[in-house]
């Protein structure tokens, strides 16, 4: 059966002060599957920690569990944090943000005397392929769900479109100038903290001055005063986006690569060229899918999620859904973060060979006494073993 892993520390996310933090997804399926949890609560929100660690720390309480099962500690992450992941009793990681401090903690867990699992989730630029019967029959409608996209919650969500990939022809001109307009319409608006906005003012100052980038579209500028961001798109080609490996880095805010192909295989070229990511997403026609067989089955190896004709900025917790990726989506391309599968991070299996039944845990034991749904000899039943069987 599963077991729990043992004490799991859960570093809160700086994008989302609630769903990936305190009380987000790696608590809650950390203390689902038995485990204590100490919360490293993001610098940039302490405040919004503090309260949702007083609801956890009530529901505790009201549960009747132990005192010492959730903790919230504060301090500055590359202190309390590597502390934390290096202390002996530590069994596991639960981490949202950058590839830098995500593989710092992955680096750290790794060295201890005995390594411990970090299921970190990094970085992603989410690459959309617009196939040409697609450009053809809803140019317009794409681009204006890309824009809504790209632009949602400032362009700080883990799973915003980055890199736009398209095979020029006239459709793909008008569809980039569809999209230009649209984001130009855009309105500045805060981003959640200093430390990001100053953080994608400088990357994106690092795009613009690539020789090979051109000017897309610049929404009208935020408050110099303010951490505002505008929304921004520049357009490269494909084999100056293998060039430079910088342009293949996420940008976090409201911005987009737009990246032209020359025909069918540069796209091929482009997708073989992406680095590990959470989402892959393909817009076509049933002919333009018939043809992009190669293209989706290279996009399965390079994500954790597939889409056709959507856009992966929603994720539904769900028994389907897998929010992960291969490296540097995530440290681990085996498990998700979101959905029912991320509970399975935080246990370990435990195989109890010709135990006595009154010494096996009790969801085992021949009779049955909670009545469970077992795998018996392959088959599921909630029917007691016979004694001697």
């Amino acid at each position: 059966m599963l077991r729990p892993i043992g004490p799991v520390i859960v570093f809160g996310a700086s994008n989302f002060p609630l769903a990936f933090s305190v009380g987000g997804g790696d608590t809650a399926s950390a203390l689902a599957t038995g485990n204590p949890v100490v919360v490293k609560a993001h610098e940039r929100h302490p405040g919004t920690s503090e309260l949702v660690a007083e609801a956890i720390r009530r529901a505790v309480v009201a549960s009747g569990l132990p005192a010492g099962v959730f903790s919230l500690l504060h301090g500055p992450g590359h202190i309390v944090g590597r502390t934390l992941v290096q202390h002996p009793l530590t069994r596991a990681v639960g981490f949202t943000g950058s590839r830098t401090a995500g593989r710092a903690l992955f680096d750290a867990a790794a060295a201890r005397p005995e390594p411990i699992p970090v299921f970190a989730e990094m970085s992603s630029l989410n690459p959309v392929f617009i196939l040409p019967g697609a450009l053809r029959e809803r140019g317009a409608t794409i681009a204006a769900g890309l824009t809504n996209s790209v632009t949602l919650g400032v362009g700080q969500f883990c799973t915003k479109p980055g890199l736009v990939f398209g095979a020029e022809n006239a459709d793909f001109a008008s569809f980039r100038g569809a999209f230009a307009e649209k984001l130009k319409a855009v309105a500045p608006a805060t981003m959640l903290h200093s430390g990001i906005c100053a953080s994608y003012r400088k990357l994106l100052s690092r795009a613009e001055a690539l020789s090979a980038a051109k000017p897309l579209a610049r929404a009208n500028p935020g408050d110099p005063t303010k951490t505002q961001g505008e929304a921004v798109a520049l357009e490269i080609d494909v084999p100056s986006y293998i060039k430079h490996p910088e342009v293949a880095e996420e940008i976090f805010g409201p911005f987009a690569w737009i990246v032209t192909a020359r025909d069918f295989a540069e796209l091929e070229a482009a997708a073989e060229h992406l680095e590990g990511q959470l989402t892959a997403t393909v817009h076509g026609t049933p002919d333009d899918l018939r043809q992009a067989a190669a293209l989706l089955r290279i996009l399965e190896r390079k994500a954790g999620r597939v889409l056709i004709n959507g856009f992966p900025t929603g994720v539904e917790v769900s028994p389907a859904m897998n929010h992960g990726g291969p490296y540097p989506a995530t440290t681990d391309v085996r498990f998700t973060s979101v959905g029912t599968a991320a509970l399975l991070r935080f246990v370990r299996p435990v195989c109890y060979q010709d135990f006595p039944s009154e010494l096996l845990p009790e969801p085992l034991r021949n009779a049955n006494p909670r009545g469970l749904w077992r795998t018996i000899d392959g088959k599921l039943s909630q029917a007691a073993i016979p004694a001697g069987s």
